[in-house]
């Protein structure tokens, strides 16, 4: 017998911070919700409901511009304990289906299937099945996407949102992916689409007609690698541990700056940057770390560990704060900060600050 393609679902729950919310609470069902903190703590979105997001809202985004944009949206503080509890239970059924689980954050997951199933077509089926369980017994609303690998099926899942089960079959890989924006692929960040696009690069289909050697000449490895993504080649497999040793975020500025206030309020939005991705990822940071550079290319940097691991983006800035006032001499032009989370491990029960 042929061996199969491989099949590989991924799936992404809808709104999910927003959607948990009116889960709990279903007078917010049709409403615009934002989940995040008001813009007098200088809070940002973690999540919207697709009302609001139909208003221009999205995650990261500054909450008094969701509010600019959307003002009637209902302010919902994040509960990230509940919306753990939910994520666990979507994973349970997911793990049902496949011993090949890889959880990528709080609410998406790669699932390889092929050993499952007799027929690649039995794959879309299992994907039907965990899409409608996810909805009748957890309430959820999920996207999917079957494709025979990881970067396919995560970007047919994002095709059809909300509720959405996307199918790349066998073979139709490269065609799939031809008319998308470049931006689709892995590493293909706002920098590098710029840059193709200089190339007169701006889809994949563009991006696979390139010579791989003048992707490799301008990209290095990164070019080749992109090469093989624009053909939809992508032979990575679902591992289902990470061992993750770190969360950070880092700024260069395009001006230096030289004032505290300016310096603090960067610390602050990446530190709440920081405690966004420890959540998602269902982990907690034991020791908070950061990174200084001054204008002169000096870099320096200082860490503290914390008497509970956190993923509070309160207690991540008070720290990063803390380290700032010990490390920076005032007056002097900082290039970057950074801020990292180390040691890290799953969320315990914590203190809120006083």
């Amino acid at each position: 017998m042929p061996e199969l393609p491989r099949a590989i679902i991924h799936l992404d729950l809808d709104a999910f911070y927003a959607a948990v919310e009116a889960l709990e609470n279903p007078e917010l069902a049709g409403k615009p919700v934002i989940v995040g903190a008001r813009p007098e703590h200088r809070g940002v979105v973690a999540s919207a409901s697709y009302e609001a997001r139909a208003l221009g809202v999205h995650s990261a985004m500054p909450s008094s511009r969701a509010l600019a944009l959307c003002p009637d949206a209902i302010v919902v503080p994040p509960r990230h304990n509940l919306y753990r509890d939910y994520s666990r239970k979507v994973m349970a059924i997911l793990r049902e289906a496949s011993p090949l689980v890889e959880q990528m954050s709080i609410d998406e997951a790669f699932l390889d299937v092929t050993r499952q199933v007799a027929a690649w077509e039995e794959a879309v089926e299992v994907a039907r099945g965990l899409q409608r369980r996810v909805r009748e017994e957890v309430g959820l609303s999920a996207s999917l996407g079957v494709a025979t690998n990881k970067l396919l099926a995560k970007v047919a899942s994002d095709q059809d949102k909300p509720g959405g089960l996307t199918v790349v079959h066998p073979g139709e890989e490269e065609a799939f992916l031809a008319p998308l924006p470049v931006r689709v692929l892995w590493g293909v960040g706002p920098v590098t689409a710029q840059k193709l696009a200089r190339m007169g690069v701006t889809t994949v289909g563009d991006l696979a007609h390139l010579a791989e050697g003048r992707l490799q000449a301008n990209f290095g490895q990164q070019g080749q690698a992109m090469a093989r993504q624009a053909r939809g080649i992508d032979s990575r497999p679902v591992v289902t541990e990470h061992e993750v040793k770190s969360v950070s975020q880092e700024r260069t500025f395009s001006r230096d700056l030289a004032n505290l206030e300016a310096l603090e309020e960067q610390l602050r939005r990446m530190s709440e940057g920081v405690a966004r991705r420890l959540t998602k990822s269902e982990l907690a940071a034991g020791t908070v770390a950061i990174k200084l550079r001054y204008a002169d290319f000096t870099t320096l940097t200082r860490q503290m560990s914390l008497a509970v691991p956190t993923d509070d983006e309160e207690v991540i800035y008070q720290a990063a704060r803390n380290l700032l006032h010990g490390v920076w001499q005032q007056g002097r032009p900082v290039r970057l900060l950074g801020v990292a989370g180390r040691h890290l491990g799953p969320p315990v029960g914590q203190l809120p600050l006083l």
